[in-house]
């Protein structure tokens, strides 16, 4: 399989980095459920403490991803219709939305972050910055709810296009078929 995409398969590198974030939203979302579900259990001591080092990767992954995407704009296949080409659009600006509003909530809250060991927030004294927290507090999870029920959409119409007679089979566009 070549590294980049083409008109009618995406290459290893698109399938690398939409099958690791997508293992990596599901882990999240296995976090979300222990904090909320599950609170001072042995699941949540498990999952959480992940949450937003790996909210961080995946942050990095969808910038990467965009990225990887534009320089392949060209060769990618295409889309089926206007409504898929919007509901991507919709879950690449969902996917940098959540963990972004979360790393800005951080930020603003003065606690210090170090994702695997990495100083990437010192944290400050005094009071939290509210314009930085309170998107964050307002959004961060109901975008991530959001983004579960357009991932369940997504694999929902990948499967539709594959079964509907007439339809154009996209699975193994990224499958690897």
């Amino acid at each position: 399989m070549a590294m980049a995409d083409n008109t009618s398969r995406y290459g290893t590198i698109t399938r690398l980095l939409h099958w690791s974030m997508a293992l990596l939203i599901l882990w999240q979302f296995l976090s979300a459920l222990a904090h909320f579900g599950f609170e001072d259990s042995a699941f949540e001591a498990f999952f959480w403490p992940t949450h937003k080092p790996l909210g961080f990767l995946l942050l990095i992954l969808i910038v990467i991803r965009l990225g990887w995407a534009a320089v392949n704009l060209a060769r990618r296949p295409p889309s089926v219709n206007l409504l898929a080409k919007l509901g991507h659009l919709g879950l690449y600006g969902v996917l940098f939305l959540v963990p972004a509003l979360g790393l800005l909530r951080q930020y603003g809250s003065g606690r210090e972050f170090s994702p695997f060991g990495l100083p990437l927030l010192p944290g400050f004294e005094g009071d939290e910055i509210a314009w930085m927290v309170e998107p964050g507090n307002a959004l961060h999870g109901l975008l991530g709810w959001l983004l579960l029920a357009m991932i369940i959409g997504h694999i929902a119409m990948a499967f539709w296009h594959r079964k509907q007679s007439g339809q154009v089979d996209i699975i193994p566009r990224m499958w690897g078929e």
